[in-house]
């Protein structure tokens, strides 16, 4: 894929008919589109970051429908990401990076996606943006949520808008609501599976009544209105172990209905999967301040893979490139606002 980035002030026609898969003959190079509204401070949207997530386009794409024939309420600037990868319904293609690892702040070595996102970075900040919106399918059976970074009350507010569930998290690194926390109110929405209409609806509702809003101001959210989790370990499974949900020579089999523990309150004790060799942790467990945790987390008893505390999983999913591309999944606690 062509690095170089272009910019537009216009939105190519051919954009309001096209398809995750369609889109990259249209966009062959990483594309910025800036659209003016109403009122000035743009809006900055990102979408298809992971080309299997296709979600956030199609609610874009409504969204642009809806006001082709007349003035947006405020402006907006669009990144549309790995239009490369969406072609073939993949996440990214194996010789990218993760179009969401690669931000500003970002842990991952200067290449020319890092580079790509900080110019882009840079653009956008120079516009002084009103909100950043990055949009999110999961793989697994989890509910729609919206993901933040910072706990301060305008990224609440934004995060209440589209539902009562919020995740607050600050790894890993290099994530695009991360970067852009920085300078503005910043969020991450999970829409559910791909291919759910609920999920489009759901996401062009959100993004309609974003660009009506005239501020985010100070004023703290009700807790009695939200419940917000924070995320304290990232969990994945050491690339050196053979996994699978189906394969019994597998080093670690895992349970083919994990994915049902998602934000569901587990207890000490819960079963992940079995391990062949009872002596080997095949987990790297990586708290908030980057230190490998394995061993406060999960235990292994009888073979099995046990987590040894209570806690709430998300983004399990039985996806299995995925899972190797990411992770297993993300641990919770609950935090009262």
């Amino acid at each position: 894929m062509n690095m170089e980035l272009q910019e537009l002030d216009a939105l190519p026609q051919e954009i309001l008919e096209a398809t995750p898969e369609t889109l990259h003959a249209i966009l062959k190079k990483p594309t910025l589109v800036h659209l003016t509204g109403e009122k000035q401070q743009p809006v900055f949207i990102s979408v298809l970051l992971h080309g299997n997530e296709p979600t956030g386009f199609l609610a874009l794409q409504k969204l642009l429908k809806k006001y082709d024939q007349k003035t947006l309420p405020r402006s907006i600037s669009i990144f549309f990401g790995n239009t490369e990868a969406a072609q073939y319904g993949l996440r990214r293609l194996d010789n990218q990076p993760d179009f969401n690892r690669v931000w500003p702040g970002t842990e991952l070595e200067d290449c020319n996606e890092t580079r790509l996102m900080q110019t882009i970075f840079d653009k956008i900040q120079a516009r002084q943006p009103f909100a950043s919106i990055d949009i999110h399918n999961n793989t697994g059976l989890n509910p729609h949520y919206a993901c933040i970074n910072k706990l301060d009350s305008p990224f609440l507010q934004l995060a209440a808008l589209f539902g009562r569930l919020i995740v607050f998290f600050t790894r890993p690194e290099g994530v695009q609501s991360n970067a852009f926390a920085k300078i503005c109110p910043a969020v991450t929405l999970e829409c559910g599976r791909p291919g759910q209409q609920y999920g489009v609806e759901h996401a062009f509702e959100y993004l309609d009544s974003c660009l009506h809003l005239t501020e985010l101001t100070d004023h703290p959210v009700a807790s009695r209105d939200i419940a917000v989790y924070h995320t304290v370990a990232q969990v994945k499974i050491k690339e050196n172990i053979h996994f699978g949900f189906d394969d019994p020579d597998a080093e670690l089999l895992l349970d083919k209905d994990l994915e049902k523990l998602n934000f569901t309150e587990i207890q000490q004790g819960t079963r992940f999967g079995i391990v062949k060799d009872p002596n080997c942790q095949p987990l790297e467990v990586i708290n908030e301040n980057g230190q490998s945790v394995a061993e406060q987390f999960f235990k292994i008893t009888d073979h099995e893979l046990q987590n040894k505390r209570p806690t709430m999983p998300s983004m399990l999913t039985l996806d299995e490139k995925v899972i190797r591309q990411d992770c297993l999944c993300y641990l919770m606690e609950k935090i009262e606002i």
